[in-house]
């Protein structure tokens, strides 16, 4: 896929709400013991069109939380919203996983779970 059409956005004067979408914890053992680590996965949008998502990883679950949240701010992207909803379908195979999105009917809400809900209803796709 080409990513020639992807408009990316400055976060200056956006009302950005952020979504946990996973938090994990990491260990990583050594001769001395184990040391845990967090990192956790968050997107960040304006619900009207503007979505990113970014990874922080840090030695407590808040930090990485605010790490996730800054990097999210930088990956930035305008997505069309048309009526609540995606003006055409799209989709995507990465190893195992298909994401699929395809413009629904009014009422229809969305129908995904875990962490494509996080993103579509931040990017502003009505769930009513």
């Amino acid at each position: 896929m080409s990513n020639t059409n992807i408009k990316k956005v400055r976060t200056s004067d956006l009302e950005l709400k952020d979504r946990l979408v996973s938090i994990q914890r990491v260990t990583k053992v050594t001769k001395g013991g184990r040391t845990f680590s967090f990192s956790a996965i968050v997107v960040v949008g304006n619900e009207n069109g503007v979505v990113g998502y970014g990874l922080g990883k840090a030695s407590e679950v808040t930090s990485a939380i605010a790490k996730g949240v800054e990097d999210a701010k930088k990956n930035l992207v305008k997505i069309p919203v048309i009526n609540g909803t995606i003006p055409h379908k799209q989709e995507f195979r990465y190893d195992g996983s298909l994401v699929m999105i395809r413009p629904a009917a009014p009422g229809t809400g969305i129908i995904a779970g875990g962490a494509m809900r996080a993103v579509l209803e931040s990017v502003g796709v009505k769930n009513v």
